[in-house]
């Protein structure tokens, strides 16, 4: 069945926050040349591929992407021999006229795209989510908001595997250190809401960059403590990692 009508374009979004351009920038300075990208979509995702315009050789293996792909083949940073792979786009009418007959463009079903068997062969394989909280057990909720579902968490956990079998992959879950509408850290001692995933490479939040997977507990505890926690809960934190037995 073939339907003509305008196809829906993504609102135009509102300027990156500060926060969220820190957080972008803090994870794109680990992003190599020729790394495979995985990002969703949102601002800090916006400020991760503003980010990363001088790199060479980027590949893109995900769900779905939106303008900032376009950004990037622009400026000459993507490996023009290699398809661009996703499942959908959400963006402006300028990006869909790009993809429009494009032929480095391949768009493969969920099943195949979020397959992490898939996602793990390929090279460099760096994946980007958010999360809505996360603990010191590297465990992320990224779902619940006060016991009810806020939003699903999509493709997240294929691509958090995957990128953790790829040769050279790494995964990045990226969220503010402190939540201002309900005024509370996203840094949490142990969730209480349901875990979305976990064994991440590293926590990101504007206050710095927590290396997880690979990491002893203790470790892992005290670089989301002293590198990715707001301050002013950095000793509540400490005293409950104590009392966990992680310290």
């Amino acid at each position: 069945m073939e339907e003509e009508e305008p196809i829906q374009e993504k609102p135009a979004n509102a300027d990156i926050t500060d926060v969220q351009a820190e957080i972008g920038s803090r994870i794109a300075a680990l992003v190599e040349n020729h790394s495979t990208l995985q990002l969703g979509i949102g601002g800090v995702p916006d400020a991760v591929l503003m980010a990363l315009k001088e790199r060479k050789g980027l590949r893109i293996w995900t769900e779905m992407f939106s303008d900032g792909v376009l950004e990037l083949e622009k400026a000459g940073a993507m490996d023009d021999e290699v398809y661009i792979t996703a499942s959908f786009a959400f963006g402006s009418q300028e990006l869909y006229h790009w993809m429009d007959q494009n032929k480095r463009i391949r768009m493969l079903r969920i099943e195949r795209t979020n397959d992490p068997s898939q996602i793990a062969r390929q090279p460099k394989m760096t994946s980007v989510n958010a999360a809505l909280e996360v603990d010191l057990f590297d465990q992320a909720n990224a779902c619940y908001v006060n016991g009810k579902i806020y939003s699903g968490f999509g493709g997240s956990t294929d691509f958090i595997v995957g990128a953790l079998h790829s040769q050279g992959g790494r995964s990045f879950i990226a969220l503010p250190s402190w939540h201002p509408k309900a005024n509370t850290s996203t840094i949490v001692p142990r969730l209480q809401s349901n875990v979305t995933h976990f064994q991440h490479s590293f926590i990101v939040t504007e206050q710095g960059v927590a290396g997880c997977f690979g990491h002893s507990q203790r470790d892992q505890a005290m670089n989301i403590i002293k590198n990715a926690a707001h301050p002013s809960v950095r000793d509540e934190l400490t005293e409950k990692a104590a009392e966990y037995g992680l310290l």
